[in-house]
């Protein structure tokens, strides 16, 4: 890994600090959410539609209940609030779509293959199993709406009222029809079509929830959003302050986790029989019924000048969102706010929509809309290099984006765009294209720029709030509500506080991810807990060292800027003998009625309220992550297999709060993004879903990944903690761009459908050859 510095020193920031959880879960025990048992506890499975599409005539559950040590069965008639709607607390967008409405357990109609219809809950695992077995559903099969273009024609079965268009956005800058007539313009025009994609974390479904002595429902659950005590609340009719959530460390969760899982069927045990109940889902159960990330066509008519200008882009954007809303509407709002990409172009339409289906309902996804874009715009620019004739990286020199401008969403660039540096670091790294290992192979290069937004929509009134206090020996504590999700949430917290309060990252405790007894943070998501609960600790430490400065700096009779905190204590900067403890110094706190502790409410930047119908402009988030990437493939073109012989991935950081974990995010996102772009798929036929193992669901292992190589730069522009910028999303994107591009580069093909299989491969290069044009 390499660094490009511009940024200024700190003292324990940037450093590859080991995390604080980093040899529990070397060592095996870290307590996962299904690492967890109680007394008399109940083992819950549920009922899942056969059908994806189908009218539930009857349900018949007296076999199950006769079967023994079965103790609840229960339907969507036994859950007092069967209804659940999308509801972002303090939004100020009205969409409609943000309020659609699923159901806890299937009521009347099945809308996808695997949605819920009935609960178990047994004392053992063979006995839950069984009742679920002896449950008969009778169905009246419906029309299945398995094509998303097919579910907007007139006539199409309706998956819910009103019509199967969920969502849509749109935007018109400049005059793109003029633009695309230019006399002088060159036009591209081409599809890209994306995939079904699954999570595929380590750590399935999972939780345990139990009865605390004075009624509170608590559940223990793998989830990215603590704040879903709210929800369940809802669906079991008590007050919100009657349900906690807790959030383990979590084995994965990549957006998987952000919508509700385990949790209503676990609220709904306990809350029927007042006794612990733990849900694990199975893998095939993960694989067959849980969000998954949105196939996606894309349209674009790109012009430009004979000298590589950018003249216009006209977009057309159409997701399957699959049975149910759940967080569509937002992923398709990223994917229009991101559909240029980070190139300069003056005219620009964008027509996005996504519709229902009777596919696997799809939502939040690493990337989250801004990923499926990515293959697109780097698509339509490698296009126009071609028919250029210029190099596909000089060509995007030529158009980058620079500080200060306006994406054509109206989004405003404040930050620094490092780009050229970006590129030009990549190129220098990747040396000369290697050649093929033999005769009958060939060897390609790609290249691809992303922009990926960190932090939620600005319209959603975003908030995080932290404490922070010593005890009284010196050692510090963090209370935050964050999730950790494997991505060291909780390390980047410690390691911040320890920046500005001096202690040492071992001398500081962190409590996460309780909905009770930590101050809340929002959701694990968007690539936003850096930025907005990093923030708040560092706003927290600030005003708690400010607190303590004053006393100290009285006790050493110097000023207040003159105090250094240090993990001995406190001293005088100017002679570093004179020093006092922190024990000593918290004791003079107490005497003078000083606090030694601090809680403060990080506020995200504020937008402009919006409805979808009304013509806008305008920030959507607080800012954007840019990243470069570039790679060497070799392929066999007669059996289309494809091996990646080198990756470099550079990223500007802003501020990298931990090299070792930054190092981490970018190598997995690549991993990742090579799994979509080359193997990974969700295979769907008239709505069933086929992908029942991994078996199926090809994720590319050790022995198929590159080693990734790192550059970081550090330009101290973010908006982040120290100028930090987020990073757990924007590597993601360059990745499937990239192998498109390296395997154009090698066989002359342009792929514009994911994932580009070597039966794909092998078929297009047939095809050439049969045209006389094949590459030899």
């Amino acid at each position: 890994m390499s660094q490009l510095e511009t940024r200024p020193r700190h003292r324990i920031l940037g450093a590859n600090l080991r995390r604080h959880d980093a040899l529990e879960k070397v060592r095996g025990r870290t307590s996962f959410a299904a690492d967890f048992a109680l007394p008399r506890m109940l083992h819950a499975m549920l009922k899942r539609s056969e059908y994806a599409h189908a009218r539930i005539v009857s349900v018949d559950i007296s076999a199950a209940q006769a079967i023994a040590g079965v103790v609840g069965v229960y339907t969507a008639a036994d859950v007092p609030h069967n209804t659940v709607s999308v509801d972002v607390p303090g939004q100020t967008v009205e969409v409609g779509a943000l309020k659609a409405l699923s159901n806890v357990l299937a009521d009347g109609v099945v809308r996808y293959h695997g949605e819920p219809i009935v609960v178990v809950a047994a004392e053992t695992e063979d006995a839950a199993l069984a009742a679920v077995e002896a449950i008969d559903v009778s169905y009246e099969p419906l029309p299945v709406v398995d094509d998303a273009e097919r579910a907007l024609e007139d006539g199409a079965p309706e998956l819910h009222e009103g019509g199967n268009l969920l969502a849509s956005w749109g935007l018109e800058e400049g005059d793109v029809d003029a633009a695309l007539g230019h006399e002088d313009a060159v036009v591209v025009d081409r599809v890209y079509r994306t995939q079904f994609v699954d999570h595929a974390y380590l750590e399935p479904e999972a939780g345990v929830a139990w009865l605390d002595t004075d009624g509170i429902i608590t559940i223990r659950a793998a989830t990215q959003v603590i704040e879903h005590f709210r929800d369940v609340a809802k669906i079991l009719g008590v007050p919100h302050s009657r349900v906690r959530v807790i959030a383990p460390y979590i084995g994965g969760g990549f957006g998987g986790k952000e919508d509700m899982t385990v949790e209503p069927f676990l609220g709904l045990v306990v809350a029927k029989t007042g006794r612990p109940v733990r849900m694990v889902w199975s893998r095939q159960e993960s694989l067959m019924a849980r969000q998954n990330r949105h196939a996606v066509s894309m349209r674009y008519r790109t012009a430009a000048t004979r000298d590589g200008r950018l003249l216009a882009h006209d977009i057309k954007i159409l997701c399957d969102g699959g049975a149910y809303a759940f967080l569509s509407a937002l992923v398709l709002l990223y994917a229009t706010t991101c559909a240029s990409g980070p190139y300069r172009c003056a005219n620009v339409r964008v027509r996005s929509r996504v519709v229902y289906t009777n596919h696997t309902p799809c939502s939040a996804m690493r990337g989250f809309g801004g990923m499926q874009v990515t293959v697109g715009y780097e698509g339509q620019m490698d296009a126009l290099a071609d028919a250029l004739g210029l190099d596909p990286l000089e060509l995007r020199r030529r158009n980058f984006v620079q500080e200060g401008d306006t994406l054509p969403i109206g989004q405003p660039l404040d930050t620094h765009v490092a780009l050229p540096e970006l590129t030009a670091a990549v190129e220098e790294r990747m040396g000369p294209k290697p050649q093929p290992s033999r005769p009958d192979r060939l060897v390609g290069r790609g290249l691809a720029c992303n922009m990926q937004p960190y932090g939620r929509c600005v319209w959603l009134n975003d908030w995080s709030s932290a404490w922070v206090g010593f005890e009284l020996d010196g050692t510090l504590v963090i209370r935050i509500g964050v999730p950790d999700i494997g991505a060291g949430q909780a390390s980047s917290l410690v390691q911040i506080a320890s920046e500005v309060l001096g202690v040492a990252a071992e001398r500081i405790a962190i409590h996460i991810g309780d909905s009770a007894l930590t101050p809340l943070t929002g959701t694990s998501t968007a690539t936003r807990q850096l930025y907005m609960s990093g923030n708040a600790v560092l706003n927290a430490a600030r005003e708690l060292r400010g607190q303590l400065a004053s006393v100290g700096a009285a006790l050493l009779e110097v000023a207040d800027d003159e105090l250094e905190f240090v993990p001995e204590g406190v001293r005088d900067a100017g002679d570093v003998n004179r020093l006092i403890a922190i024990p000593d110094l918290l004791a003079a706190c107490a005497a003078q009625s000083v606090s030694w502790h601090r809680q403060t409410t990080f506020h995200a930047p504020r937008g402009v309220p919006w409805k979808a119908e009304e013509t806008w402009r305008g920030r959507v988030v607080p800012d954007i992550t840019y990243g470069c990437h570039g790679m060497d493939v070799e392929v066999d073109p007669l059996t289309g297999e494809t091996r990646v012989l080198r990756y470099v991935a550079a990223h500007d950081v802003g501020q990298a709060i931990n090299l070792q974990s930054v190092e981490g995010q970018i190598e997995g996102a690549v991993d990742m993004g090579l799994g979509y772009g080359l193997s990974e798929r969700v295979v769907f036929e008239e709505g069933q879903n086929l992908t029942a193992t991994f078996a199926q669901y090809l994720i590319p292992t050790a022995v198929e990944l590159p080693d990734i190589e790192t550059i970081v730069l550090q330009s101290g522009t973010g908006k982040g903690p120290f100028n930090a910028r987020g990073i757990g999303e924007p590597p993601i994107g360059p990745p499937a761009p990239a192998v498109a591009a390296a395997l154009r580069d090698a066989t002359g093909v342009q792929f514009d459908e994911l994932p580009i299989t070597p039966e794909r491969i092998a078929l297009a290069f047939a095809e050439m050859q049969e045209r006389g044009d094949a590459r030899s």
